[in-house]
């Protein structure tokens, strides 16, 4: 689940606005966000700064377009993962770790842009962000609940957030490591750290 796959739906082509909201997570990732102007972005987009605002009315609406999607992305997938499967929380938690594994590797990016940028926004994007977050780690917190019985869904939140932070380090990974071999760690770290 890429930045472009999060902002265009399935089987359309590419639109030059998702392109260049591509380039801006990228910059905006690299450099932070107030390292980087409209006119930096036009200028890795191939277009003047001021013809940005076509697409986008600033780069506060780049960062809620990047950053909207994703985490509405996540909660979707993540309840997708969990449906129908309450008899089985093993099998669903490690299918919700596979497919958090999977974006964070897919989207070093966006990870790095939650980490350090979201405070940029507007607060009612922020707030929009933040309730999706929220959502998300509660599809986490029945399934910790459901495999340690009597765990407080306060404790439960706490593991939760603790296996986010484990997943979402792949933008500070070296290369050194192929991407399935990292996949691999990552999952097994993770579990072992829950299951425990």
């Amino acid at each position: 689940m890429t930045v472009e796959q999060q902002t265009r739906g399935a089987g359309r082509r590419r639109s030059r606005k998702d392109e260049i909201l591509e380039i801006a997570v990228g910059l905006f990732a690299a450099r932070g966000y107030h390292g980087v102007s409209m006119d930096d972005i036009g200028g890795a987009a191939g277009v003047t700064g001021p013809a940005l605002y076509h697409h986008f009315a600033g780069k506060e609406a780049m960062l809620a377009a990047a950053l909207i999607p994703v985490s509405e992305g996540l909660l979707a997938g993540g309840r997708e993962r969990a449906a129908g499967r309450s008899d089985d929380p093993r099998g669903v938690l490690e299918s919700l770790i596979d497919f958090h594994v999977e974006f964070a590797l897919a989207n070093p990016a966006v990870i790095a842009l939650h980490l350090h940028e979201l405070d940029r926004l507007p607060e009612e994007p922020r707030r929009r962000i933040r309730r999706l977050q929220r959502l998300y780690v509660e599809e986490w917190v029945t399934v910790l609940t459901a495999l340690h019985p009597g765990m407080p869904d306060g404790e439960a939140r706490v593991l939760a957030h603790a296996a986010f932070g484990l997943m979402n380090s792949t933008p500070f990974l070296g290369g050194e490591v192929d991407r399935r071999r990292r996949a691999e760690l990552l999952r097994g770290a993770t579990l072992a750290a829950l299951l425990a």
